[in-house]
């Protein structure tokens, strides 16, 4: 499985910066689901498109978090940020 994207500072110890992409859809039925792009299965529902992305951000932390713990990601200072890249909404 693939780290996200990721920049090293080696010249102070390191340091680790991630911008996660958040794709936003409207299923028919009127719910909102996030996908994190670089984590594969880190995708929520919510009632609202910022419950979905909330939701989504939330399961990244823990699944990146997860990561470090089980020595997958470096221990070091981590600089997250997410960005919404698109938005659909389903066909009335």
């Amino acid at each position: 499985m693939q780290a996200p994207k990721s920049q090293y500072n080696l010249s102070h110890g390191y340091t680790l910066s991630v911008r996660l992409s958040i794709e936003i859809d409207r299923e028919d039925d009127g719910r909102w689901i996030a996908e994190v792009l670089e984590l594969p299965g880190v995708m929520c529902y919510g009632a609202t498109r910022e419950e979905a992305a909330g939701n989504s951000e939330r399961l990244a932390i823990e699944v990146i978090a997860d990561r470090i713990t089980h020595g997958e990601l470096p221990a070091s200072s981590l600089n997250l940020s997410f960005q919404i890249l698109s938005e659909q909404l389903a066909l009335d």
